[in-house]
């Protein structure tokens, strides 16, 4: 099947942290909402960092990020894909970086969600095209077990990588 990403990035001209995930499940592309599953970690964990409840309205959830100079997009600009799962992305078309990055120069880190979208990004971009900013790999938020399984706080730890970057 193949699959494109139809929600744009969430970002601004002060924007400082931007989370990149590889590309939305097909609940999230249904809802036209990044980390629209009720059951990925990834608005819990945020919740956590800013130490605020988190809105249950979408609009809301992304003023919140923006509040707080985080954006978010996916590596991948296409694919196919069977189901939601990242181990079946095949085809993958990239997300343009470089012209991003010329848009928007206060990226001060880029926040891999989980490692397909930090190999996408590897592969298609080039590790080289982040000299001017920050990166790390992240555990991932989704719902689905991975390999290198982490607790909820265990995530919210790693995440809070943001906080050097928001203050």
């Amino acid at each position: 099947m193949n699959i494109q990403n139809v929600l744009p990035p969430v970002i601004d001209e002060s924007t400082k942290v931007l989370i990149l995930g590889s590309m939305p499940s097909q609940l999230s592309l249904q809802k036209q909402q990044y980390y629209g599953n009720p059951r990925n970690h990834f608005w819990p964990i945020i919740g956590k960092i800013l130490n605020c409840e988190i809105p249950s309205d979408y609009d809301e959830r992304i003023k919140l990020l923006k509040k707080h100079h985080i954006g978010l997009w996916d590596t991948i600009q296409s694919c196919e894909r069977e189901g939601s799962s990242d181990a079946s992305i095949r085809n993958v078309i990239p997300n343009d970086f470089k012209n991003l990055f010329l848009k928007y120069p206060n990226i001060r880190i880029l926040l891999f969600n989980g490692g397909k979208s930090y190999s996408v990004f590897k592969k298609y971009m080039g590790l080289e095209l982040l000299k001017q900013v920050d990166y790390a790999k992240m555990p991932s938020t989704s719902p689905i077990p991975g390999k290198n399984i982490k607790t909820f706080d265990e995530k919210v730890e790693e995440w809070r990588v943001i906080e050097e970057y928001i203050s």
